[in-house]
Order: structure tokens, then C-alpha cells, then sequence
């Protein structure tokens, strides 16, 4: 975890996971203080980074705190040597970024939300613009809610279809959205600009991270 993830690119995926007999989850901070998600929300870590112990599978959120985080060296280097020795990982959303920055994606075909997919070049992995994307040991999915499909195809991959059946069941996720507008190829093309002009402040800041993050791997 660190400040400004996105909560639901962590709680989504946390629910499918934690369901999976067997498994244990914990949630890492840089330290045991709370960390305050990208909505003010605060979640506390179940352990950090100096007792971490290995993990089979490594999980990274995004969220708008991805621009400071790839800048962390104590974020970064905990996932470096985490992804080095695990056997899967799953990036969520911008979390793809935050994988690119600590060098783990280079040649590996990786999704991201959609208004930062095309940044993921500059850590020298191929985009995908698929909304879950499996490259080997490497799982990675589109913006928030798609680390929740990507959760249950984790599940599906490492311990079997049957299991994630039950658990989807379990969460009852049957999604039926009001509106289709869940893709800027599908939304309202008015509605896709609007977010755009509205996020161009942001988008920069954000490529001004990812070029600095990049000349540091």
C-alpha cells in the first residue's frame, strides 16, 4: 500500500483474494502507520516493508498516488525484490506503473487504465489495451474495477476455475452498469474529452513522474 491508492484497485481485488481456502493476505506499508487512500479513506498495514516475509504473489494497486510512489526509493525497491522472487504478480490499474518503475515489465505485454497505457513504453514494456492482460508470471488489468475481473482470473489460473466460480458467486458479481460508458471507445465521445480536459493537469504531472521514475531503473 502507499498514500494515494486508489482503494477500491485494493479492496476489490482484497475480497476475491482473501476468499481463495488456504491463502493469506496481508496488507504491506512502507511502515505500520495508516495509509490514506486517493478519497481520504485510511487503511492500516497488517505488516511493512522490514517484515515482510516472501510472497507467492505479489499484488500492487494503482491510484493518483503512483506519481510519487514510483519515486520512493523504498517503495520501488520493495517491489523490485518482492516481483524478483515471487511467482505471480498482479498490477492493478495504474499499479502497472508502479511494476514499470521498479523495472519488473520490460518486454512483458501489460495493461493500465486507459489514459496512461501508452506510458508504460517508457519502462520498456508493450501496452496492452486489453482489459486483463496474462504475460507469464505476470498478471496486469485495466483501471479499478478490472482488478476485480483480473482477481478472479488470478484465482482461476492458480487454483482452478471451480474455486473462483464459488467465490464470484459468493460476491454475487454479476455486473450490469446503467450506462455503457465504461471505455472511452464505448462512451459518449463528449463525456471522454470532458474527462480528458478535466484530468490534463494531472496527466502531465503524471508524465513528468514517469520520466524521471524511467531514467532512475
Amino acid at each position: 500500500m502507499f498514500p494515494g491508492m486508489t482503494q477500491l484497485d485494493m479492496t476489490g481485488p482484497l475480497e476475491v483474494l482473501s476468499a481463495v481456502p488456504g491463502w493469506t493476505v496481508d496488507l504491506v506499508g512502507e511502515d505500520l502507520s495508516p495509509v490514506t487512500c486517493g478519497r481520504g479513506f485510511q487503511f492500516m498495514p497488517t505488516t511493512d516493508f522490514s517484515h515482510a516475509p516472501q510472497y507467492n504473489l505479489l499484488v500492487v494497486p494503482g491510484g493518483p498516488g503512483v506519481d510519487h510512489a514510483m519515486l520512493n526509493p523504498k517503495i520501488v525497491t520493495f517491489i523490485r525484490e518482492q516481483a524478483a522472487h515471487s511467482d505471480y504478480v498482479f498490477g492493478i490499474c495504474t499499479g502497472s506503473l508502479l511494476l514499470g518503475a521498479a523495472g519488473c515489465l520490460k518486454g512483458v505485454h501489460a495493461s493500465c487504465h486507459w489514459q496512461a497505457v501508452e506510458f508504460l513504453t517508457h519502462f520498456g514494456a508493450i501496452p496492452s489495451r486489453q482489459r486483463m492482460t496474462i504475460d507469464g508470471r505476470f498478471f496486469t488489468s485495466g483501471g479499478v474495477t478490472a482488478g476485480i475481473d483480473m482477481a478472479l482470473k488470478v484465482v482461476g489460473e492458480l487454483v482452478g476455475e471451480t474455486v473462483a466460480q464459488g467465490i464470484q458467486l459468493l460476491l454475487e458479481y454479476d455486473p450490469e452498469p446503467p450506462f455503457n460508458a465504461g471505455t472511452p471507445e464505448v462512451a459518449p465521445r463528449a463525456v471522454v474529452e470532458r474527462l480528458k480536459d478535466a484530468s490534463a493537469q494531472r496527466r502531465e504531472n503524471r508524465l513528468k513522474a514517469v520520466l524521471k521514475a524511467s531514467q532512475s531503473m
